[in-house]
């Protein structure tokens, strides 16, 4: 058999496994889009099966109605949104600094930088709690979204393996023009930046979309509730039902899948990018 004959069955090969394996990892969500549609009797007879009933669409009607999900949903928003432009532009600013500005002990401050993702998140909960009670912030939405304003280390260190790569000959030719370095970044980096941009955007959704710990540790009225703060109550009323706990939780995971889906290439590109070796 010639070369090109191995590498198209390894090619097939490879393909049947990796489509199997995401036969696998997919069935969950399959098995809760289909339980969705069914009432409980249906969801009792069928089981794990995902095909043998008739959808309707009614169970998400009556999800939505069942607890106040446009309130939930605008809260999520709001967050999200500002925790992206946050943390997109805060990150950016620090990685370029990094990656650009030589000054002496910057490796060392690096350094220190990159250490803090060894402290577990839990360590950080008691200060912050009491920084942002003095600060009056307790139930509202300023403690989810605030401390993106400052920086995170993973951010901090993708954007400055992606700024790293980025030719000197662009910063060279913006010092020509009389360019400061703030200038520089603003004009010269921020418009090749798209790619890692989409990255941490997606990235920072992913994480403050599903939040759980803190709106649930800063947050004590309905008024300020996210969706999944107000998913887990939901889920504590209707727990036995099992149709509208999952169309509730499909409405809520729908705005990550089809982020993702559409936002992969760029991601994927930003992240690999940032990743390989000059």
């Amino acid at each position: 058999m010639s070369i090109k004959g191995n590498t198209r069955t390894r090619k097939i090969v490879v393909t049947i496994i990796l489509s199997l394996l995401a036969m696998v990892f997919i069935y969950p969500l399959l098995w809760m889009v289909a339980s969705s549609t069914r009432s409980l009797e249906e969801i009792a007879i069928q089981g794990m099966k995902i095909f043998g009933t008739t959808p309707t669409l009614r169970y998400y009607t009556r999800a939505l109605s069942a607890f106040p999900f446009l309130l939930y949903f605008r809260n999520s928003i709001i967050v999200a949104t500002l925790s992206i432009i946050f943390a997109v532009f805060s990150n950016s600013l620090i990685g370029y600094a990094f990656a650009r500005l030589k000054a002496k002990g910057s490796g060392v401050l690096f350094l220190i930088v990159l250490s803090t993702m060894l402290l577990p998140g839990e360590v950080l909960l008691i200060p912050r709690f009491i920084l942002f009670r003095d600060f009056g912030m307790l139930d509202t939405l300023y403690p989810l979204f605030i401390t993106k304003m400052f920086g995170s280390a993973f951010f901090i260190f993708l954007y400055r393996q992606f700024y790293s790569r980025l030719p000197v000959s662009i910063e060279e030719a913006a010092r020509l023009d009389g360019c400061s370095y703030f200038a520089i970044w603003w004009r010269m980096f921020i418009p090749l930046s798209k790619p890692i941009f989409m990255s941490v955007a997606v990235m920072e959704f992913m994480g403050t979309w599903n939040s759980f710990t803190d709106p649930l540790i800063y947050i004590n009225s309905d008024k300020w509730k996210t969706l999944p703060l107000g998913l887990a109550g939901f889920q504590g009323t209707y727990s036995t039902d099992t149709n509208l706990l999952m169309a509730a939780s499909l409405i809520v995971i729908l705005p990550c899948i089809l982020l993702f889906f559409f936002a992969q290439r760029a991601f994927i590109e930003g992240v690999t990018f940032s990743g390989s070796k000059e």
